[in-house]
């Protein structure tokens, strides 16, 4: 039975699948920028007219890259009968919703939605070991 557990955030994805015996690992780059707009100004009259940073250009860049991270990270998990995810700032649960929509079957095989700092790739091969080993139900 091939279990899989995913560390995510915006910059990368670490991968660990396991067997039961032995575990193996893929990092995946993602390519979304980080944006800083720059920009507005302000009148050179008194209580003139001021020009705003249009942040919808950027929020819907940003929404078309991860996008694509979530597609490329979906091929690296077929095959995986069990999923767990952990990772900072929502970005686990932003792709267990892309999920949902994109592929209910195999967001029906996500067990776990977990927050977690970063941690080290033998930090997460034991988390998933653990969880996997200890929890009946998980594998199910």
């Amino acid at each position: 039975m091939k279990v899989t557990g995913v560390w995510i955030d915006k910059k990368q994805a670490q991968v660990v699948n396991w067997d039961g015996e032995k575990s193996n690992s893929l990092s995946l780059d993602s390519e979304v920028e980080f944006f800083n707009p720059k920009g507005g100004s302000r009148s050179k009259t008194k209580w003139g007219p001021q020009e705003v940073v249009q942040d919808s250009r950027y929020l819907e860049r940003e929404k078309h890259q991860l996008r694509q991270y979530f597609e490329n990270l979906h091929e690296a998990l077929e095959g995986s009968e069990a999923i767990v995810l952990y990772g900072p700032a929502g970005t686990n649960r932003k792709f267990k919703k892309w999920l949902d929509e994109a592929d209910p079957s195999m967001a029906a095989k996500v067990k776990l939605v977990m927050p977690a700092d970063k941690m080290s790739l033998n930090q997460l091969k034991a988390k998933v070991r653990d969880y996997f080993s200890e929890s009946p139900a998980a594998g199910t």
